[in-house]
C-alpha cells in the first residue's frame, strides 16, 4: 500500500510538472519561427463567407519577446490583423486578435481571444473565448480558437463556434519560408 501511495504521489508531481513543460514546448516552437514568414491556404470558412477566397495568405512571426510573440496574419493587401500571444507567470498563454485600420488606429472589433488552459501538448493550444471577447463581439462566448505548430510541416490556425458548423481553418506551410510581408498597419517599422 505504501508503494502505491508513493507512486501516486510521484504521478501527481509529474502531472503538475507536465503542463509547464508542455507550455514551454509550444512556446519554444513558436519562438523557433521568429523572423520567418510562411504562405498559407484557406481550408475552411463559414458558409457564405468569401472574404478570404482567392487571397494570398501569409503569417509572419515578426516580433518575439520573452513573454510576447506577435504574428501578423496578412490577407491579400490587408495588413490589419496580428495575433498577439502573451505568456503569463502562471504558465497560461493568452491569445488576442489585434485588428487595425490602415491608418493604424484600432478597429472597433479588436483584442478579442482568450487564455489557454494550463494543460496541453507541445504542438498546440486551445483558447476559449473570454468575457473581454464577448464584450467586443457579443455572442462570441462559444468560440474556441486553436493554434498548432508542427515544426518543418505546418502551422494551423482554427476557430470553431461550438455547437454550430461555423468554423475557419488556415494552414501555413512551415517547410518553406517566403519573403516577409510589409509591416502591419499601426506598426512603427
Amino acid at each position: 500500500m505504501r508503494r502505491f501511495a508513493l507512486l501516486a504521489g510521484a504521478g501527481m508531481t509529474l502531472g503538475l510538472a507536465a503542463p509547464a513543460a508542455a507550455e514551454d514546448g509550444f512556446w519554444d516552437r513558436l519562438n523557433a519561427l521568429c523572423g520567418q514568414a510562411f504562405e498559407g491556404e484557406l481550408l475552411r470558412a463559414p458558409e457564405g463567407d468569401t472574404s478570404f477566397e482567392g487571397q494570398a495568405l501569409f503569417m509572419h512571426v515578426r516580433a518575439c519577446e520573452e513573454n510576447r510573440i506577435r504574428i501578423p496574419f496578412v490577407v491579400g493587401d490587408d495588413l490589419s490583423r496580428t495575433w498577439v500571444l502573451t505568456r503569463h507567470d502562471d504558465g497560461r498563454i493568452e491569445l488576442r486578435h489585434d485588428h487595425r485600420h490602415d491608418d493604424g488606429s484600432d478597429d472597433d472589433v479588436t483584442m478579442y481571444g482568450g487564455f489557454s488552459p494550463s494543460e496541453g501538448g507541445p504542438h498546440g493550444r486551445i483558447f476559449p473565448s473570454d468575457d473581454q471577447s464577448n464584450t467586443v463581439i457579443p455572442g462570441s462566448w462559444p468560440n474556441v480558437w486553436m493554434m498548432e505548430v508542427h515544426p518543418g510541416e505546418r502551422f494551423v490556425y482554427f476557430v470553431q463556434r461550438l455547437g454550430t458548423e461555423r468554423a475557419f481553418r488556415v494552414e501555413f506551410d512551415l517547410s518553406e519560408t517566403v519573403d516577409a510581408p510589409p509591416a502591419p498597419w499601426g506598426w512603427e517599422d
